[in-house]
């Protein structure tokens, strides 16, 4: 069966993740977020009982 030959496939799929961790993720992780995170107080919220037709 010629897709359990690891030959011609180990050397693209090795070379496509040398490109991602070496090229593209160092450009990727260089962006800064548009909206970055900020500590909020969590109001809880106040919720009422659901009502039911047949209770």
């Amino acid at each position: 069966m010629p897709q359990l030959n690891p030959n011609p496939w180990f050397p693209i799929m090795l070379a496509s993740w040398l490109t991602y961790s070496l090229i593209i993720q160092p450009k990727l992780l260089m962006f800064l977020p548009t909206n970055p995170p900020t500590n909020k107080m969590a109001s809880p919220t106040k919720t009422s009982p659901w009502p039911w037709p047949w209770s």
